[in-house]
C-alpha cells in the first residue's frame, strides 16, 4: 500500500506529496475517516486526487493511502430493488439520514443460491455457475478474467454476497475463491464476445417515440428539454412501460425535491408484467445536487457498470440518466479547481470524449456466456433556457442516434409528451423497418413520412394563417391544418396519467396510425372531388379519431379496425360542390 500526505486541498480536489508509487485512476482513502477518492493526475513527487465525500475537516498533513486498484464497485445479487448513492453504497434508514463518512457497503442480506456446476467441471469467464433466487431470478456468472477447474462449490442454500461460494483452480495453478459478488472498475467497460447490429426497437409504449422516433434495443437516445418540459415524468413512464428486463435509474445532480419525488414514486409503481412492485427489477442511484460534486461525476460510470452487470446475464437493460448536464457541470467544477484551460462555456476540453465514453458503453451484444444482452441508454439533458445549441446538448447529439427534443411551448400548452416532432429525429428508422413489417405494418416508413411532412407543412401554413386568416387559405391548405391537428390529437398526444392511454402497444399504434393515415388519404381525395373542409371537419368519425387513443384501449384494438367501415361510409356520403 502506497502512502502520501496532503499538501493542499480545495473542495473535492487535493494535492499530496509522496515518494511511493501510485497510478492514475487508482482508488485511495484519505484522512482519519478513510474518505474514498481517486487519483486524476501524477507528477514525480506529487499526486492530484478528487474526493467523493465532503472534505470538511481535512487538513495538510493528513494521510493519503493507495488501495492498489482502480475505483471499483461491488456487483452482486443485492442490487435489484434498492437505492444507492453514486458510489453504490445503500441509502436506507438503517444508517440514518446521511451516509457515514468513509462508510462501505454492508453484506447482511442472504440470497438463495442453487449451483449449476460440480466439482471437476471446467468453467469459463461469463459462464453461469448457478441461479440466485431473488424476486427477480438472476444468474451467478463466473467473473471476467477467471477460468479453470472447479475445486469446490457450495450446496444449495442461503448465503451472503461475501461468503465463499466456489473455488476455481486457474490454468497458472493459482486457486481463487469466488463469492456471489465481485468488484469491477467503474471506468472500465465489462468484456463481451461481440457487438450485434440493431434488430428491433426498445418499445417505450409512447406513440410519438415508437412510431416516429424509435430507439433500437441497445441504442442511445438523448432527451433534452428546459425546466418544466416533462423530462422526469417521461423518464418515469419509460421506466415503467418499456420492454426492458431491468431498469437502472441514475439521478445525477438533480434537485433534492425532484429526486425525493422519484424515490417516493418509483417504489410505489406496479410492474405491468406481473403486478408486483416495479422496484423489484429496478436499481436507483441517487446523487442530488447537494452531494459531493466528485461523486456526481462518478455516479454515471457506476450506473453504466451496474447496467453492464445485468446485461452480461443475458438481460435487456434500460439506463435512465437524469441528467447528464449536471454531470457535465461536475466535470467543469473539478476542471476549474485543477486550473485546466476551459473550453466552450467553461466546460473542459475533454467533455466530448467523456460523453462518448459513456454512450459507447450502450449496445446489443453477445455475452461471454453465449447469450444476448443489451444496454439502452436514455440520457436526459437540461440545457439552460432550453437552448439546444449549448455544449452539452451539441456534444450529446454527436454520440446518440435518437434525439427526443422537448419543447417548452408544447409543454405550456399542456401537450404531453412535449416532444417536438420537427426538432427530433432517429437514425434507426431504416434498421427497424423490417421489425415493423413483421408486426403487420408493411408501410410504416411511408406512413411515418406522411405524418412528418404533414406536421412540417402545418408550421408553414400557421405562420401564413396568422397573417391572412385561416379562412382565406385555399381548401387544400385548410385541410392540411385540419389533418395535422388530427395527427397531433390522435397520434402524438398521450397522457402518462391516463388509465387507458398511458401505454400503447405496437399493435395499437399500428391500428391508430393506419386509420388516421386513411382519414388523411380520403380527405385529400374528397377535396379534389370538390368537398369542403368544413364538411370534413364536421364528420362524426373525425371526433372519434381525435380521442381514439383515450377511448380505445388495449382490449379494443379490433374495434379500431372496425372503424374503417364507418370512415369509408362517411366519406362516400360527403356532399360535393
Amino acid at each position: 500500500m502506497s502512502d502520501a500526505q496532503i499538501r493542499w486541498i480545495s473542495g473535492p480536489v487535493l494535492r499530496a506529496r509522496t515518494s511511493d508509487v501510485f497510478h492514475v485512476q487508482e482508488a485511495i482513502t484519505v484522512g482519519p475517516n478513510a474518505l474514498p477518492g481517486e487519483i486524476i493526475q501524477l507528477s514525480a513527487d506529487e499526486l492530484v486526487a478528487q474526493i467523493y465525500e465532503d472534505t470538511t475537516g481535512l487538513k495538510p498533513g493528513d494521510a493519503v493511502a493507495g488501495t492498489g486498484r482502480p475505483l471499483s464497485v461491488k456487483l452482486g445479487p443485492g442490487l435489484l430493488g434498492h437505492i444507492f448513492d453514486g458510489l453504490l453504497r445503500p441509502l436506507d434508514t438503517s444508517s440514518g439520514p446521511f451516509v457515514r463518512p468513509g462508510a462501505g457497503r454492508p453484506s447482511t442480506l442472504r440470497f438463495n443460491f442453487e449451483p449449476a456446476v460440480s466439482v471437476g467441471d471446467t468453467v469459463q469467464a461469463g459462464q453461469s455457475a448457478g441461479t440466485i433466487h431473488t424476486p427477480h431470478v438472476q444468474q451467478y456468472l463466473i467473473p471476467p478474467g477467471i477460468s479453470g477447474e472447479v475445486l469446490s462449490v457450495s450446496a444449495a442454500g442461503e448465503y451472503t454476497d461475501s461468503e465463499p461460494i466456489c473455488s476455481v483452480r486457474c490454468p497458472n495453478g493459482s486457486t481463487i475463491q469466488l463469492q456471489l459478488a465481485h468488484l469491477w472498475p467503474v471506468r472500465q467497460p465489462r468484456p463481451l464476445r461481440g457487438r450485434l447490429p440493431a434488430s428491433g426497437p426498445m418499445i417505450t409504449g409512447q406513440r410519438i417515440l415508437d412510431t416516429l422516433f424509435p430507439v433500437a434495443r441497445g441504442g442511445r437516445a438523448a432527451l433534452p428539454g428546459g425546466f418544466g418540459t416533462g423530462k422526469t415524468v417521461l423518464q418515469e413512464a419509460l421506466a415503467k412501460w418499456c420492454d426492458a428486463d431491468v431498469i437502472v435509474y441514475v439521478g445525477c445532480g438533480e434537485r433534492g425535491n425532484e429526486m425525493a419525488e422519484v424515490l417516493d414514486e418509483l417504489p410505489k409503481l406496479e410492474d405491468p408484467r406481473n403486478g408486483r412492485p416495479l422496484m423489484e427489477r429496478t436499481v436507483i442511484i441517487a446523487n442530488t445536487s447537494n452531494m459531493p460534486v466528485a461523486a456526481r461525476e462518478a455516479s454515471i460510470y457506476t450506473a453504466i457498470t451496474v447496467a453492464e452487470y445485468f446485461r452480461d446475464q443475458g438481460m435487456h437493460v434500460a439506463l435512465m440518466a437524469d441528467s447528464t448536464s449536471r454531470w457535465a457541470e461536475a466535470l467543469r467544477e473539478v476542471s476549474g479547481r485543477l486550473g485546466e484551460l476551459p473550453g466552450e462555456a467553461g466546460y473542459p476540453a475533454y467533455l466530448s470524449s467523456r460523453l462518448s465514453e459513456f454512450y459507447e458503453r450502450a449496445g446489443r451484444i453477445a455475452t461471454l456466456g453465449g447469450t444476448e444482452g443489451s444496454v439502452t441508454i436514455i440520457g436526459a439533458v437540461s440545457p439552460p433556457a432550453g437552448d439546444f445549441s449549448e455544449p452539452v446538448t451539441m456534444n450529446t447529439r454527436r454520440c446518440v442516434r435518437t434525439f427526443w427534443g422537448l419543447d417548452r411551448e408544447r409543454a405550456q400548452a399542456r401537450f404531453y409528451p412535449a416532444v417536438h416532432p420537427l426538432q427530433s429525429y432517429s437514425a434507426e428508422v431504416d434498421a427497424l423497418a423490417h421489425w415493423w413489417q413483421i408486426q403487420g405494418n408493411p408501410d410504416w416508413i411511408g406512413q411515418r413520412r406522411t405524418v412528418l411532412e404533414l406536421l412540417e407543412t402545418q408550421v408553414r401554413l400557421e405562420r401564413m394563417a396568422r397573417i391572412v386568416g385561416k379562412d382565406a387559405l385555399p381548401p387544400p391548405q385548410q385541410l392540411t391544418l385540419l389533418c395535422a391537428e388530427l395527427v397531433n390529437d390522435a397520434v402524438l398526444r398521450q397522457s402518462s396519467f391516463s388509465e387507458v392511454d398511458r401505454y400503447c402497444s405496437p399493435q395499437r399504434q399500428t391500428a391508430i396510425l393506419g386509420i388516421v393515415i386513411r382519414f388523411v388519404t380520403l380527405a385529400r381525395a374528397a377535396i379534389e372531388r370538390g368537398a369542403q373542409p368544413d364538411h370534413i371537419a364536421a364528420l362524426p368519425i373525425r371526433r372519434i379519431l381525435q380521442r381514439v387513443g383515450e377511448e380505445y384501449g388495449e382490449d379494443r384494438i379490433e374495434e379500431i379496425r372496425l372503424l374503417w367501415k364507418q370512415l369509408e361510409h362517411e366519406f362516400e356520403a360527403l356532399p360535393r360542390s
